[in-house]
């Protein structure tokens, strides 16, 4: 390890200049003029790879966008490490409010400032970096490996899913290496084992078939934003807690152990409140604000449309209204059972003076990830011995739908290995890394592998 170390350490400078050229590359998966971007992408993680010292390495065509695979599997009788991330980045709007341009990578107080910094190309690079500097100093990795590297994770990863399904054989391993999360605070290891799942529901409300003039009409049919609304007031009581019956039935308590482990992190209610420009935390009566983000479910109305919301003023009863109404579930719920325990809620509280359409737009599952498995104290001792201090572990409040499929289909305990920070602007103006996490990062993920083959 220390020749692979101190090849890391010497390297430093080279590592952030590949970045910025990496970073430059506007790989925007949403918009269709990106497309031969998003092709120059792919292209470049696969020359890294290559030029990292992976034999065989290849771009798989999708549907939508590229999908890079390679593998190295020299290592025979030693286990399998499948590292996971993605090339495709956000859009930049509003480009008004970036204080540097977003694909001209710009280092200010010890941090790389561009779009897909932190989201996740600076935290994917970490780990083509981590197997280039066995190849170059010992000539080969301690554990095999397999790398695949997608271009539409931000857009709900569709090829990859089909690409796993298609290749379970192929991709074979013993865990899935990830690093597309976050540390707790600044240079504090931390290792995520749960994500919350997703259900993300549209309620349209109909009333009369044409818009009506409020005076007129007003008093005598039902207002479709009215009703809306009071729907929206009965999905929850005043204590924060969700009235929809049955619910809660399926949710996974938490632990003395990990209440506990929450408590010892470093968080401050009035900090957060602080950092977010609100005077006070509200929600599910009982529990702290950690257990409340990570371990708890929430519903929240995502956005309102219909009427008049336009400067000035226009007297109009409208004839539909539609919310989008989003739940975040935690382990065992189901998102589909969910999806339908909802609708029913919805209809039975919903007047007859109105028409009710719900859709179930898309879910995620939950996922909750064994804090003794091999991989996850081999992760936790690498962490530690990179950074220097003890590694904590944290769940996340969000939800990334390919690791419970890569859980699923490949049956292996995903590694939450995070080096970015919730608090670095990711898909907002001024995405920023800082680059001493992401040469920790290099380090963690080398003594992962070490870690990992014994």
């Amino acid at each position: 390890m220390e020749k692979v170390v101190k090849y890391i350490e010497k390297n430093r400078d080279r590592y952030i200049e590949e970045l910025k050229e990496f970073l430059r590359i506007p790989s925007i998966s949403t918009l269709p003029e990106h497309k031969n971007d998003m092709n120059s992408a792919a292209q470049y993680v696969k020359n890294s790879l290559t030029r990292a010292g992976l034999k065989k390495v290849m771009v798989n065509s999708t549907n939508g966008h590229p999908i890079v695979y390679g593998e190295w599997l020299g290592a025979p009788g030693k286990p399998t490490v499948l590292i996971y991330g993605h090339y495709d980045v956000q859009p930049v709007d509003p480009i008004e409010l970036w204080d540097s341009p977003p694909f001209q990578p710009t280092i200010k107080n010890g941090k790389i400032y561009a779009r897909g910094a932190t989201d996740d190309k600076g935290q994917m690079y970490i780990h083509i970096k981590c197997l280039e500097a066995y190849f170059k100093t010992v000539g080969k990795l301690p554990v095999n490996v397999k790398i695949l590297i997608e271009g539409e994770e931000e857009i709900g990863s569709a090829g990859l899913s089909e690409f796993v399904n298609k290749n379970k054989k192929m991709l074979r391993c013993d865990t899935v290496l990830v690093s597309d999360t976050a540390l707790f605070a600044p240079g504090l290891p931390t290792l995520t084992y749960g994500l919350r799942g997703l259900c993300y529901m549209e309620v349209e409300v109909t009333g009369p078939d044409r818009d009506l003039h409020s005076g007129s009409f007003g008093g005598s049919v039902a207002n479709p934003i009215n009703v809306l609304a009071k729907i929206i007031s009965q999905l929850q009581d005043k204590n924060g807690k969700i009235k929809i019956p049955g619910f809660y039935d399926d949710v996974l308590k938490l632990s003395k152990k990990e209440k506990a482990n929450f408590k010892t992190l470093p968080h401050s209610d009035r900090k957060y409140a602080q950092e977010l420009g609100v005077t006070h935390l509200q929600g599910e009566e009982g529990y702290t604000t950690l257990e409340r983000v990570w371990a708890r479910p929430s519903l929240d109305c995502n956005g309102i449309i219909g009427g008049f919301t336009k400067d000035g003023a226009k007297t109009v009863l409208p004839s539909k209204v539609k919310a989008k109404i989003s739940m975040r579930l935690v382990p065992y719920q189901d998102p589909k059972k969910i999806a339908k325990l909802f609708s029913k809620y919805i209809k039975n509280i919903a007047p007859k003076s109105v028409k009710v359409k719900i859709t179930d737009l898309h879910g995620a599952y939950p996922l909750i990830s064994p804090l003794y498995d091999k991989p996850t104290i081999a992760a936790a001792k690498a962490m530690s011995k990179a950074f220097g201090k003890k590694t904590v572990f944290m769940r996340e409040g969000g939800s990334i739908p390919i690791v419970v499929v890569f859980a699923d289909k490949l049956k292996a305990p995903p590694v939450l290995m995070g080096l970015g920070l919730n608090s670095e602007n990711l898909h907002s103006p001024n995405e920023h890394f800082d680059l001493n996490h992401f040469q920790l990062g290099i380090l963690s993920s080398a003594y992962f592998l070490d870690e990992f083959a014994k």
